[in-house]
């Protein structure tokens, strides 16, 4: 059973997405708020495995409380689901490193899919938050980590990446993690895929 914290101060929203989340099997809804101040007490309390929580809210907003949750070293896993596609937002959502940043108008099964996904470890946001927060003006990559990614595109293994550009493997696994995590995408292909689209790699 995934233990869920629901943040949203939309009190009919909240109240919805705790029924729908709760149709399902494996889902459990453990606790819910609609400021942001309440939901980081109660999810320090209840140590919910997935915080779901609105960007806008009383008190916090829900990247404050996603940032503290990192700065507390808590296992939750964060999901921002929001009808705010703000460059900045984005940007405090990647470097929070929230497992999940969904916008509202996403279909529910979206939502349900993506608990389920960062539950196994993995990153999912939503593609057209990438594309519209990501340009070729606006490269978060470091000048390391598109090297590693260039020498990935070639299909060399992490071993060779390394020897190339005298790293050590377990350097370039973390390079590649962070780049992962920077694109919200999920291996090398798609990361390639997304650098080339942006013009970052040719």
């Amino acid at each position: 059973m995934i233990t869920l914290y629901l943040a949203e101060d939309q009190s009919m929203l909240n109240s919805a997405l705790t029924q729908l989340l709760e149709l399902e099997d494996d889902l459990h809804v453990v606790g819910s708020a609609s400021d942001g101040a309440t939901a980081w007490t109660e999810i320090q309390q209840l140590q919910p495995q997935v915080a779901i929580l609105d960007i806008e809210m009383p008190a916090l907003l829900g990247l404050d409380v996603a940032d503290r949750i990192k700065a507390a070293g808590l296992t939750t896993k964060v999901i921002i689901l929001t009808t705010f596609a703000q460059k900045a937002y984005f940007e405090r959502a990647v470097a929070a490193q929230v497992a999940g940043y969904l916008l509202k108008d996403s279909p529910s099964d979206d939502l349900i899919e993506a608990i389920r996904k960062v539950m196994q470890g993995q990153t999912v946001y939503a593609p057209e938050l990438v594309v519209n927060m990501l340009s070729a003006n606006n490269n978060p990559l470091t000048e390391r980590e598109l090297a590693v990614l260039a020498e990935a595109d070639k299909g060399l293994p992490t071993k060779t990446i390394a020897a190339n550009l005298f790293l050590s493997a377990g350097t370039v696994r973390n390079y590649l993690s962070a780049i992962f995590s920077k694109l919200g995408v999920h291996n090398r292909l798609e990361a390639i895929k997304l650098a080339k689209q942006n013009k970052w790699l040719v």
